[in-house]
């Protein structure tokens, strides 16, 4: 008969050493930026919630709108991802708590309102809701996409990089407009709607104290012998895309869509002034010839002809 095998309590040193685990280390998170590895940055302790930029706006414009401006608009639309377009709004006195109002409806922070006076004049609100400030401008050499049919060409939705001229750190309200500029017109990073690269760029520069934005595409070529290196700028050229305008701020105001008025413009004119100086010199132009005419009657009166002793002389042979 078989010894029985003797049981230890022990188990064996061997036994206790677990195997080495050879397979492949987990695969980190992958977006829209590469692998995003969470170990190799870890996020402080005492850091407070990581800000979000959440910025959306409403952009919608005023009734009798002429078809250039509705067309300028759309534009401004198409080029900006985190807008959300609203349907028409009547240009009363009380447009400001209606606009306020649709602003808070649609979960935005900021609005454009392209306001139409007179099927001539355009008007522009850049506003920041609830609290303000909020901008004045007329706006001015309106060039929309579909007239210029430049070549320049971007993909739509993604984000553009923001160019201020230097004169803009000159002075307080002109800081100001920056602020409200950048914070408009720059793309919100993790947008749904918005691409992860720049392909264009937004030109604000100011000239004679008015405010010209151009966009530009950013063209870099494709080839294996032309492919530009990391950094090299040499190579890159700009397209212009359009539209185009000229922004002559008038107005700035603490609140929104109003309030106690922060700037106002000394050299601003309004276009009703301008058109009433052209009638007063075309008017002008009138009188003088009326005058004229009145003078050569005078002169005529004054200095008559003498009769011509010759004038019957042949009507008796007729």
């Amino acid at each position: 008969m078989a010894k029985k095998r003797k049981r230890s309590s022990d188990a064996p040193a061997s036994a206790a050493v677990e195997k080495p685990d050879d397979s492949a280390p987990e695969r980190p998170e992958r977006t829209l930026f590469g692998f995003k590895d969470s170990a190799a940055k870890p996020a402080p302790k005492d850091a407070g919630p990581l800000f979000r930029n959440k910025e959306k706006v409403l952009i919608t414009c005023s009734r009798r709108i002429i078809y250039r401006y509705r067309h300028l608009m759309q534009n401004v639309v198409s080029l900006l991802p985190h807008a959300k377009k609203d349907s028409k709004v009547e240009s009363k006195q009380s447009k400001g708590s209606a606009l306020n109002e649709l602003v808070e409806l649609r979960s935005c922070s900021s609005c454009l309102f392209f306001e139409c006076r007179k099927q001539k004049d355009l008007y522009l609100w850049m506003v920041k809701s609830p609290a303000g400030p909020s901008v004045k401008f007329l706006v001015n050499a309106v060039h929309t996409m579909e007239e210029l049919k430049l070549t320049g060409n971007h993909l739509k939705g993604s984000r553009p990089l923001l160019t201020f001229s230097s004169n803009f750190d000159q002075q307080p309200h002109w800081k100001l407009l920056k602020e409200m500029i950048t914070q408009v017109f720059a793309t919100p990073k993790d947008h749904r709607k918005a691409k992860p690269f720049h392909d264009h760029v937004f030109v604000f520069s100011i000239v004679d104290d008015h405010i010209w934005f151009r966009n530009y595409q950013i063209s870099v070529p494709h080839n294996e012998i032309d492919k530009v290196d990391k950094g090299g700028l040499d190579k890159m050229t700009l397209v212009e895309v359009g539209p185009r305008f000229c922004l002559n701020p008038i107005k700035i105001f603490g609140g929104s869509f109003g309030g106690p008025t922060l700037f106002e413009n000394p050299f601003y004119v309004s276009p009703n002034q301008i058109r009433a100086l052209e009638k007063r010199k075309k008017a002008g132009k009138y009188a003088k010839k009326v005058k004229a005419k009145v003078r050569r009657k005078m002169h005529e009166m004054e200095n008559t002809l003498e009769p011509d002793e010759f004038a019957d002389l042949w009507k008796g042979e007729d």
